[in-house]
């Protein structure tokens, strides 16, 4: 059974967290990685997290380890846990696989858009994206970019697309590098993407999507070249 259009695109629906105590330190860990109060390298200090989400320490064990299966946590041995830092080589590799897997996406998307079933969603949830690019606040505009996504995936009715795309890690490289122009970039990416679905043209949808991750590609080195100028002596 695929994704229905009809229920609220909230982050558990999305990220299939799972329930009680658990789902509480999983979805805390997420948003603050999105809303960058937690930043890629840093330590999950198991106290604390339970301290602080008022949970148990199995609770906040459960939780890292399906952050670990998803690859937001690093759970290498004899070290304690981290949220996972991308090299270089690692982040070209992510974004290889995106590019592969947003393309198929948006292909599928236009390839099935109705717009008497999914233009009124469709164009709500665009709505919001745009809403959010122009606030400030990175965790506000990361919601609204898995809602869009999710759309995506709902349209295109891929159920295995659908489980294997929350597993990417775009989620760490935006927050391993922050940029307002990423985001501009990124916003105008995604109205293109949904041109392209909305006018049920799937070449168009998927070049569309391989030109967005090239854009963060092409920008995601702009700022680590920078990053190393300024760390030179």
């Amino acid at each position: 059974m695929g994704m229905d259009l009809t229920t609220p695109l909230d982050d558990a629906d999305f990220d299939a967290a799972p329930r009680g105590a658990t789902q509480s330190v999983y979805r805390g860990i997420m948003q603050d990685l999105e809303g960058h109060r937690i930043v890629p390298g840093q330590r999950l200090v198991e106290t604390e997290l339970a301290s602080r989400f008022g949970v148990g320490r199995n609770a906040v064990r459960e939780a890292i380890q399906l952050l670990a299966a998803r690859g937001v946590v690093d759970t290498s041995r004899n070290r304690s846990p981290a949220i996972r830092h991308l090299d270089m080589a690692e982040t070209m590799e992510v974004l290889e696989v995106a590019a592969a897997m947003t393309g198929l996406a948006a292909r599928s998307a236009a390839r099935r858009f109705d717009g008497m079933q999914h233009a009124a969603a469709f164009n709500h949830t665009m709505w919001q994206l745009s809403e959010a690019g122009a606030l400030s606040e990175p965790g506000v505009f990361s919601q609204a970019r898995r809602r869009f996504y999710r759309m995506v995936l709902a349209i295109g009715g891929n159920r295995e697309l659908q489980r294997l795309f929350p597993a990417i890690g775009m989620h760490i490289i935006h927050s391993q590098f922050q940029s307002p122009q990423l985001q501009h970039v990124r916003l105008a990416d995604y109205q293109a993407i949904y041109d392209a679905i909305t006018g049920k043209d799937p070449s168009a949808a998927e070049r569309a999507a391989h030109n967005h991750v090239e854009n963060v590609r092409r920008i995601v080195m702009q700022l680590s070249k920078a990053a190393a100028t300024d760390a030179a002596p």
